[in-house]
């Protein structure tokens, strides 16, 4: 909270007594459990592990909440709660009906939260220190997205550090681009990459990226580093760090990637053109950023998509679904898991005629482990199971069904903006308590993988030894 506490004393803001205030507390809270947890040997297992990280996502959010309610830019707690835990899971959904009226230091903390949370809480302190030793593996398993966290290095904390730095790196270079090409100013500069990078979606504008339409070089630089924050984060290291374009170019998931966002930005073009009478140019131009926000799972917006024609909206619903890439900071199913049900699926269509054949599931030349393969049907299973029940109790609660389905949809993909009145153009302040409730747990199940967060309400969890 030191960045958000001093931005704030330096533009005197009213806010920053508040930032104060919430330091002193986390840091009392830190060393509280410091002093309290038992000394055992240092090394986490795997259960501990999974407990932990989704532990620190909740305790997290509920500190990064006090600094909303101390400054009353929000009225109750579960809303800054909501607020918080959107930000850290980088969801974007925001429960705040006039964001331009809110002090600098309460907006540059939201987006910064964002960014904090883009790469990880937990995998940040895995990188920056030796003291969790063994289980640092485990927390690093725990916490980042995709189906097989890839070690870049043989140390966790190595790998950890690295993915770190290629995030780091983005931003600042997405923030000089901003600032000398756009020429905007610093605090718009450092909220948009906050938002960009992690593909998180909040931004200090109410019209978010709209507002700056005019300005073609940072639509154009904003919909660039969206596009490269949902590339796995590995494949730049073997780029830049190894000089193997080849591991990149060649990568099924990268392919599919851009092969997604291409036809999918070209289809939403090719439909604004004929049934919404935009221009050629002004189609393409809000076609890839949307595709790119939505896909990314960033949700800046352009346009107030939710008035596009009823194709376009429904493939941006898809693409809420499918997500970007494992290993990137964007949320949702992920290409990789697609790839890998479509192909299980071929699979099984084969072995009903063909029961003897052994057909190995390979994506890019190499055979998937079969553990691998039940994991990530498995991730898809209860992906598709929490996205009805989240419907069945959105609808429950009185939205209508495309507000209560694509509500769902946004937070547990980590997007952002929905349909209906949780659109583009509107906020989530008028959801229900219960709802607020049910779609806080979407974002913290969707950003911690479903299983991380989803063992704890398995009774055997408790009882194993």
């Amino acid at each position: 909270m030191a960045l958000p506490l001093v931005w704030s004393l330096s533009c005197q803001g009213t806010d920053s007594r508040s930032f104060l205030i919430s330091a002193v507390v986390t840091l009392g809270t830190g060393v509280l459990l410091w002093r309290l947890a038992p000394r055992g040997e240092g090394n986490l297992t795997r259960r501990e592990g999974l407990a932990l990280v989704t532990g620190v996502w909740v305790l997290g959010s509920a500190l990064g909440a006090l600094p909303y309610v101390l400054s009353g830019t929000l009225g109750s707690y579960l809303d800054a709660y909501f607020e918080a835990m959107s930000g850290f899971t980088t969801t974007g959904a925001t429960v705040l009906t006039s964001i331009e009226s809110q002090p600098q230091g309460i907006l540059l903390w939201r987006n910064f939260t964002q960014w904090i949370g883009g790469m990880g809480i937990v995998t940040l302190f895995v990188a920056l220190g030796p003291i969790l030793g063994l289980g640092a593996a485990r927390l690093f398993e725990a916490e980042m997205p995709g189906p097989q966290p890839e070690r870049l290095k043989a140390s966790v904390r190595h790998t950890a550090r690295v993915l770190w730095l290629l995030y780091c790196g983005f931003s600042i270079l997405e923030f000089v681009l901003l600032r000398l090409g756009g020429r905007l100013p610093v605090f718009d500069c450092l909220t948009i990459t906050f938002g960009t990078m992690p593909t998180g979606g909040f931004l200090h504008r109410g019209m978010s990226i709209g507002a700056y339409g005019a300005n073609v070089f940072v639509t154009s630089t904003v919909t660039c580093f969206m596009v490269i924050a949902g590339v796995n984060f590995a494949l730049y290291y073997y780029l830049f760090g190894r000089r193997q374009p080849g591991r990149v170019f060649g990568n099924p998931e990268f392919r599919s990637y851009v092969a997604v966002f291409v036809g999918a930005s070209l289809l939403i073009a090719f439909d604004l053109v004929n049934n919404a009478g935009q221009a050629i140019g002004d189609a393409l131009r809000h076609a890839t950023f949307q595709a790119a926000s939505i896909q990314t799972t960033t949700g800046f917006t352009t346009a107030n998509f939710a008035a596009w024609p009823v194709f376009s909206r429904s493939l941006l619903l898809v693409l809420m679904i499918i997500g970007a890439s494992a290993g990137s900071t964007g949320g949702a199913l992920k290409i990789v898991r697609v790839l890998v049900v479509v192909k299980h699926a071929f699979r099984q269509i084969v072995l009903a005629f063909s029961p003897r054949s052994v057909i190995p599931l390979r994506l890019g030349g190499s055979t998937m482990p079969e553990s691998t393969v039940s994991a990530i049907l498995g991730t898809c299973t209860l992906y598709f199971g929490v996205l009805i029940i989240g419907f069945l109790v959105m609808s429950g609660v009185g939205l209508d069904h495309v507000t209560a389905f694509s509500s769902v949809a946004a937070t547990l993909g980590n997007v952002g903006p929905g349909l209906g009145s949780v659109g583009p153009t509107a906020d989530y302040s008028s959801i229900p308590a219960l709802g607020k409730v049910t779609l806080v747990l979407c974002m913290l199940v969707g950003r911690l993988e479903f299983l991380t967060v989803m063992v704890l309400v398995s009774p055997a969890f408790w009882k194993w030894r």
